[in-house]
């Protein structure tokens, strides 16, 4: 019962903080902050397209098998740790994204927070695809990065938020 419990609970908090910055996200861009969507866009377009030449597409992660998915979860919350340590946050941002999308793919109850997160980064201004660009010329990256939702979290017509 104590581990079910407990289970319970880190789950809410994984929902909270994908919640949070869905809330984030909006709350920037009504406040006329923009730029602030418009970096975590470019930030995971970087990502999708670093993880692509590796080889790995997140857009696809949905269909990964269960312990590729727990691997990913698990390098990306390192990943992240250090290069928050190393205070370079615009990046570690762009990743945490589809940390989050990846847990979404392991607990359905985080996917609706994710589905929103997505739906505003879709909802990207005019300066995301330089920034972007920018961002993987510095990696050595092929630039023109399709920007788009990963497979299952895509805006859906109809559903009053697209």
């Amino acid at each position: 019962m104590f581990d079910t419990w407990k289970q319970e609970k880190a789950i809410a908090a994984l929902v909270d903080e994908a919640q949070a910055l869905a809330d984030k996200l909006a709350e920037k861009v009504a406040a006329g902050k923009p730029h602030f969507l418009d970096s975590h866009a470019a930030a995971a377009a970087f990502w999708a397209e670093t993880y692509r030449a590796a080889g790995q597409d997140l857009h696809a992660m949905v269909d990964w098998p269960p312990a590729a998915t727990a691997r990913f979860i698990k390098a990306t919350q390192a990943k992240i740790g250090v290069m928050r340590k190393a205070r370079d946050y615009d990046s570690s941002d762009g990743l945490a994204i589809w940390l989050h999308t990846a847990r979404a793919v392991t607990e359905p109850r985080i996917a609706p927070a994710v589905r929103s997160i997505w739906r505003q980064l879709m909802k990207e201004g005019p300066n995301v695809g330089s920034m972007a660009d920018d961002l993987l010329l510095d990696a050595g990256l092929p630039v023109g990065a399709v920007r788009r939702a990963p497979k299952g979290f895509a805006p859906v017509e109809g559903d009053g938020q697209a």
